[in-house]
């Protein structure tokens, strides 16, 4: 066999070989899965296009939230994520109850101690009865009023568990007061419900975290004064229960 004829052979295989090898690279590069996107993060700027400020028609208009609110109390508007808890009527008829009977009956009482400071007593048995009986009207309606002001405060404090377990949008007259995050949800710290205390401490005592109102604990928004990134333990205090981003100075109404 001539010399010749053995090197185009050992050529012809070679370059066979590469053209091999190059085609399942490209097979191995094709089939290969993309790269997982990375998911949304809760914080400052919102979430699901929902952002501080924001007022509640145009949150609407992104198709994240329910229509109907789930509370009302205070004059904030709460509503669901879509696919969360839907309204219940009979407790939205007892917070409006006990929010109105709370201001009629310190209403009341505020108009009968300011009689009594007006008061001027009379000299005779009839004045004094009269009297008598004005002090025990006022103590009893302002013993009623303390009774109507710790129902609705009970009533809050169901409203906040409830808000902090599935999160949520409250708003007031000025758009978004409050943006709680759903379940799953957590901030670019990885920091969400269910992390552990020692973990929220870890990601954010260096950035200012303190505990404020409520036992929650909160961390000022640079970006958004006046705002800030708020986590509700749990009952037992062992871990994170809800995360949100609160306007900590405007109220609802």
């Amino acid at each position: 066999m001539h010399k010749g004829f053995v090197l185009s052979i050992g050529r012809a295989a070679v370059a066979i070989g590469t053209v091999a090898a190059l085609a399942a690279c490209s097979s191995e590069a094709t089939s290969a899965p993309p790269e997982t996107a990375r998911p949304e993060a809760f914080g400052a700027a919102g979430y699901r296009g929902i952002a501080p400020g924001m007022a509640k028609e145009a949150a609407l208009a992104t198709g994240k939230l329910a229509t109907a609110p789930v509370s009302a109390l205070d004059g904030c508007t709460v509503l669901s994520w879509q696919g969360g808890p839907a309204p219940d009527q009979a407790r939205l008829a007892a917070e409006a109850e006990a929010e109105r009977k709370a201001t009629d009956l310190h209403a009341k009482s505020d108009a009968a101690d300011q009689e009594a400071k007006q008061r001027t007593g009379g000299s005779s048995a009839a004045d004094s009865a009269k009297a008598a009986a004005k002090d025990a009207e006022a103590a009893q309606l302002a013993a009623d009023s303390a009774m109507a002001a710790a129902d609705l405060a009970g009533k809050r404090e169901e409203r906040d568990k409830a808000f902090a377990a599935a999160g949520g949008a409250s708003f007031g007259k000025n758009g978004l007061h409050e943006l709680g995050a759903p379940p799953g949800a957590k901030t670019a710290e990885g920091i969400g419900a269910g992390s552990s205390l020692a973990d929220l401490h870890k990601a954010y005592d260096a950035r200012g975290l303190k505990q404020g109102k409520a036992g929650r604990f909160e961390l000022p928004i640079a970006e958004k004064p006046g705002w800030v990134l708020a986590f509700t333990p749990t009952a037992d205090g062992a871990a994170v229960g809800g995360v949100a981003i609160v306007d900590s100075v405007t109220k609802c109404r």
